[in-house]
């Protein structure tokens, strides 16, 4: 047997399945009790009735019996005051029980004489002479337990109620771990998630608190994390300043300019790790409504003004409510990414979908499909290179990703087909 996939159709499957058994067999026992009752009690009023009716017949003028026959004729069987049909003799091993009543109700008074009629209704007929001689015949249909008309109407109804109490059941049950496994898989470290409702049953309960303060032994670890980096990348600013004075009054030479350059590159490693920390709490900005095309304007100005090679295409029209300073971050560290491996950057604005689309392209290498994901981590670099100018320290991207998520938008990279990568932010 091959099962369903989801566990709510597992459930309503068995549910469904068990109901239909228990009430088919509790439908089967009063159905076969029922038949049990009518027949005996049809076969006690066939005896009674025969045994009545044939008495009468006996005891009427010939002349007056042809107009009772009408009187005494019942839905399955009538009485004829001849041979009756030709038919073949009923064996006696095993006679219809309506026949085995005719002879209770009159067996012991009449000669009795059965024979089977065939045809496309099947019946049988009782011969027997009356007193005066003359003939009776007894045909008998014999037909099944008569069935209401609004039992299949009610079996029917009784079958939906059962397929509506299994999805209700099901919905009940399958609701909470449902809405769960929807939390878990919302559940986004960069970003606070929804708090589950800690109502309903005593187990959904218990698995709603206890999902809740995993997320926040998560939220409160993380963020525990990222104040030791920033804390450690703050405190290692005075050590490299200090370390920075001593080499200034070295004597010129290959090894101070060595030093110098370490130097600067763990300064500017501290200061990305200060401000990838300080990402994850963006909070402090207050956000406010400003006009995107001017603000994305005012961005592509400043890099026209220092002489890199900026460009800007279409417009959004619309008002957006978002924290500015950290939007400018987003693309500075994506502009400068540009500008780094294709020595110039375009910035793309639309409107989709009721979305606000942002697009920074450049004509670069691009990034390897596999690992457009992958730059998105801290401390990822696509080049294998330790050199800071061309490989980075790995945290710019970083920034930008984790600064989208705390504004609820979404950056995703993309290679282009005519070549380079488009880092696109959807608010």
């Amino acid at each position: 047997m091959k099962w369903p996939r989801t566990l709510a159709s597992r459930l309503a499957l068995i549910f469904f399945t068990g109901l239909v058994l228990a009430y088919g067999l509790s439908f089967s026992l009063q159905a076969y009790e029922r038949y049990i009752s009518s027949r005996s009690m049809m076969l006690s009023n066939l005896e009674l009735d025969v045994a009545t009716s044939v008495a009468i017949l006996d005891r009427l003028p010939a002349a007056e019996r042809a107009a009772w026959l009408p009187r005494l004729e019942r839905r399955t069987y009538r009485y004829r005051l001849d041979e009756g049909l030709a038919g073949e003799a009923m064996p006696s091993s095993d006679p219809p029980m309506a026949a085995e009543s005719i002879i209770k109700a009159i067996g012991s008074q009449y000669r009795l004489t059965f024979q089977e009629i065939p045809g496309p209704n099947a019946h049988f007929q009782a011969h027997l002479r009356l007193a005066d001689g003359a003939p009776l015949t007894i045909d008998v249909t014999p037909a099944p337990v008569p069935v209401a008309r609004w039992l299949p109407l009610v079996l029917l109804i009784q079958l939906a109620v059962l397929l509506f109490c299994t999805w209700l059941a099901v919905r009940l049950a399958i609701g909470p771990l449902t809405r769960l496994v929807q939390a878990v898989d919302d559940l986004d470290p960069d970003k606070p998630g929804v708090l589950l409702d800690e109502s309903g049953p005593r187990e959904v309960k218990y698995a709603a608190v206890a999902f809740n303060a995993l997320q926040a032994r998560i939220a409160a670890y993380l963020k525990e994390r990222m104040q030791l980096l920033a804390a450690i990348s703050h405190d290692l600013q005075t050590p490299i300043t200090r370390m920075k004075l001593r080499v200034e009054v070295m004597d010129e030479g290959v090894e101070k300019e060595k030093l110098w350059h370490d130097l600067d590159a763990m300064e500017h490693l501290v200061r990305e790790g200060v401000a990838y920390a300080r990402s994850m709490d963006i909070n402090t900005e207050t956000p406010c409504r400003i006009n995107l095309d001017a603000f994305l304007d005012s961005v592509v100005f400043d890099y026209q003004d220092s002489g890199a090679q900026v460009e800007r295409h279409g417009t959004s029209g619309s008002l957006l409510e978002t924290r500015p300073h950290a939007l400018r971050r987003v693309l500075v560290n994506l502009v400068d990414n540009a500008l780094k491996f294709a020595g110039k950057a375009q910035l793309e604005v639309s409107r989709e979908h009721g979305k606000t689309l942002i697009r920074v392209l450049d004509e670069g290498p691009g990034i390897p499909a596999e690992e457009l994901d992958e730059v998105l981590k801290p401390f990822y670099r696509v080049e294998s290179s330790r050199n800071r100018s061309t490989g980075g320290t790995g945290l710019g991207l970083a920034i930008a990703h984790q600064l989208i998520q705390a504004m609820g938008g979404r950056l995703t990279l993309s290679n282009r087909q005519s070549g380079g990568l488009c880092a696109q932010i959807e608010l």
